[in-house]
This record gives structure tokens, sequence and C-alpha cells, in this order.
């Protein structure tokens, strides 16, 4: 399924040459950087403001009253529909992206994400209008999904080719800063709301920070706007249009036939960002639910300090992997977080605040920032410059379907007792697992030149 090496399809048409020399005085890579680190922020404030107020509480809000583990699952799989948006996204927006440009694609999924997120704040809930609470719900969190599905291959994309060769995963990581700043922003926003009274709590004050999102759309769209189309694609462009007939019209289609085994690997490979989601969402509900009974702003804070300082140590493994390949970097992360799930579910067992804080550290602060500072640079450097974008958000929104349902799947595998987490844990490393198995066998991309990318792939452009 995932072998080693490049994809041995082959067609007899030529590719669109990347511009051999993308002058570097072009590239704005500190630019770039910014660019994509307030998108980023946008996205993942949005998507974790979701996970939150789904894992507190969107079951009573959303749900009918009745058996609250119903509920719970339900609000879990709510989360998990955003995931199915992604795909659709992804496609919808990587050909926007590969044909028209990046900085336009990007530009359309902002507004969207935005739009999402502040339409969720003034939805009626279940006790106001029944089912209908709940379909326009899952509605607004599928717009969600369709614009997080291009926004972050579009972002990693548009950043990969700005950025000096030597330094491409150190820029591309801040893709992923932007992730934890979102999830920062959005439990510090949390957490005074979770302090409220239940009755402000379930009436206005899980709204606020739905509203609050418009402040980092501005401020990410005006960012964005001042941004400069790549030169790669700029040169791409000028070769098509000196020969017409030689731009990829349909950059989704050509991608899956010529190089489908890396698609597929990316698929494989997104299995574990499953990581971040239990440990994210579901612990938060495990921990905060009737089984454990801990404080929400204890766990809400255990939240937003793993994650935040994960802004300090993205960017150092994105530093790392240009030094020493993105490979090893990807594997010991892997290692590290499938050891210490495990010391994290088991301390929150014990209601230990302390070594809550400790595994938490070591899970998502170190070793899964080895994760976020590589994966956005791994994936589009697999692919040609006329591919790009959708090789790497078909691939990964493809693969984090699973990861957007884990939250309830983890809850289906929770058992009674002490020992119930253990279950969601074996999920998770075995997720880890297959992941990095197909991280092993995949070809080594941080010293090739950015216009050697994906090659010696010829794609069919007819």
């Amino acid at each position: 399924m995932v072998q080693n090496g490049p994809s041995t399809a082959t067609a007899t048409a030529t590719t669109p040459a990347e511009s051999p020399a993308a002058p570097a005085a072009r590239q704005t890579p500190r630019k770039a950087a910014l660019a994509s680190f307030l998108g980023s922020t946008l996205e993942y404030y949005d998507f974790f403001i979701y996970g939150t107020a789904a894992a507190l509480v969107f079951n009573k809000l959303f749900f009918p009253g009745g058996d609250p583990v119903i509920a719970i699952l339900g609000s879990m799989a709510t989360f998990g529909v955003g995931y199915l948006g992604r795909p659709l996204g992804g496609i919808v927006m990587s050909h926007v992206g590969d044909r028209l440009g990046r900085k336009k694609a990007l530009m359309i999924t902002l507004v969207i994400m935005g739009v999402a997120s502040l339409m969720i704040g003034f939805l009626p809930t279940y006790e106001q209008i029944g089912w209908w609470a709940t379909g326009l719900l899952v509605i607004g969190r599928l717009a969600q999904g369709f614009s997080a599905g291009a926004e972050a291959a579009g972002a990693s994309t548009l950043t990969v080719e700005h950025s000096p060769e030597g330094r491409r995963g150190f820029f591309t990581s801040f893709v992923m800063t932007g992730y934890a700043s979102g999830m920062v922003l959005s439990t510090l926003v949390f957490i005074p709301i979770a302090a409220l009274p239940e009755e402000a709590l379930m009436s206005w004050g899980w709204r606020v920070p739905f509203w609050l999102s418009v402040v980092v759309l501005a401020i990410a769209y005006w960012v964005r706007n001042h941004l400069d189309e790549t030169p790669i694609f700029e040169g791409v462009q000028e070769e098509a249009a000196k020969e017409p007939a030689a731009k990829p019209k349909t950059p989704a289609a050509i991608v899956l036939r010529t190089q489908w085994r890396d698609v597929l690997r990316i698929v494989v490979i997104s299995l574990y960002s499953v990581m971040q989601t239990v440990f994210t969402v579901y612990a938060l509900a495990y921990a905060t639910g009737p089984q454990v009974g801990m404080d929400r702003t204890v766990m809400l804070t255990v939240n937003a300090v793993t994650v935040g300082l994960s802004m300090f140590t993205i960017p150092l493994a994105g530093m790392l992997s240009d030094r020493f390949g993105r490979k090893p970097v990807l594997l010991i992360g892997i290692l590290g977080c499938s050891i210490t799930i495990f010391g994290y579910f088991w301390a929150i067992s014990e209601q230990n605040v302390g070594l809550i804080f400790l595994f938490g550290f070591l899970n998502m602060s170190l070793f899964y920032s080895c994760w976020n500072g590589v994966w956005t640079v791994f994936f589009p450097e697999m692919f040609a410059a006329p591919v790009r974008y959708s090789g790497m958000a078909i691939g990964n929104q493809f693969g984090l379907v699973l990861t957007g349902f884990a939250p309830a799947i983890a809850t289906l595998l929770a058992g009674d007792g002490v020992n119930g987490w253990v279950p969601v844990a074996v999920f998770v490393v075995t997720c880890a697992a297959i992941s990095s198995i197909a991280i092993a066998t995949a070809r080594e991309t941080a010293f090739t030149p950015l216009e050697e990318l994906g090659k010696p792939q010829r794609l069919t452009v007819s």
C-alpha cells in the first residue's frame, strides 16, 4: 500500500516546468509565515472553541435531555462531522489554488470559516426549535470543515514556495504554530466563560467565543490580502501562458492518476493526528464527566498551557527537520506520544493535577510538536508545483476523517471503572503505529531543492 520511493506511474505528456529560478528576492518567507500563522490561528481557534463547547455544553444545548451518554456521544459526533466536510473543501479549494493561485483560495477559505463560526454563535437551541437546532449546528460545522479542508494545505503550500532552501521546515512550521495560538486563544476565552454560573453559561456565555472569531478574521484577512503570490506558482502560470495546452485542467484528477501512492501515503500518515483530538477533546470530556469529575477550569488550563508551550517547540521541530530530515523527527514524536498518552490518561484517572500537567507537557508540548512542526512541510514536498496544493489537500483531508470522529470512537470504546481509559489509549497508539509504518517507508524530502520536488514524476496534463 505504501511503498518506498517515488510513484512509478508515468505518462507521455510533460508537466509545466516549475520556475527553475524562483528568485530569492521575490520570496517573502517572513510575510508568508505570518499570513499562514494568522490564518491557522483563526482556523484552529474556531475548531477548538467548537471542540470545547462540544465537550462541555453542546450535549445539553442541542440534544434532548434524556440519556446523558447518548447526548455526549451525539455532541462528539457533531465535532467529527466537520471532518466530513474537509475532503470536499480540500478538493474544491485545492483546484482553485492550483489553477488560480494559492492566495485567492486562502482568502476564500478564511471568509467561509469566519462566517460559519459567527453563525454557530447565533443558533437557537434544541429547547427552542428542537432537532432543527441540531441540524443547523451540523451545517455550521460542515462549513467549518469545508474551510479547514483547504486552509492547512494552502497555507503550507504557499509558505513552502516562499521559503529559502534549507529553511523550509522552519518557516512552514508557523502554519501549526498558528494551531497552538488558536488553541490557547480559544481556551483562554473559554476559561472565564466556563467559570460562569450554569444559567449564564448555557444561555449566552457559550456564544461569546464564537462571536469573537470576527476579530481574528479581520486581522488575518488584512495580512493575507497584502501577501504576494508565490514565485513558483507564477512561474508555472507563465509557462502555461506560453503553452496553454500544457496547463493542468484538473489537478486533482492528475495527481490521483500519477501520484496516487503518495496521496494514499498521506492518508495513512495523517492517522497520527488522532492523538490530538483525543487529547484535547475526548480527554476533556472524560476528565470533567461523571466518571472522574474533575473541575473543567483545571482541564481547560491544562490544555491551554500544554498546547501553548508548543508554540516554542513546533518551530524547533521544523528546524530540526531541516537539519536531520523530516522522517526522524516524525518517528521520534510518534514513539514519545505513544508512551506518554498512557501516562496522561492514568494521571487523569488518579485526579493528580501535577502528573496531568507533566504527562500533558511531554505528550502535547514536546512529542506532538514533532508532528505539528513537520507534516506541513513534509506533505507538500511530495508533489510538484502544478498539483502540490491538490495532492496535499486530498490526502491529508481524507486521512483526517477518522481523526474527527476519534472523540466519538473513544467515547464508545471507554470502559467502566478506574481503567476504563485503557481501550482509548490502545486505539490512539494503534493509529500512531500504522502512521509510523507509512512514514518509515516514505522518501526523505528535506534535502531536495524546491524545483526538484515531486520528480521524477511525469504528470499527464491532457
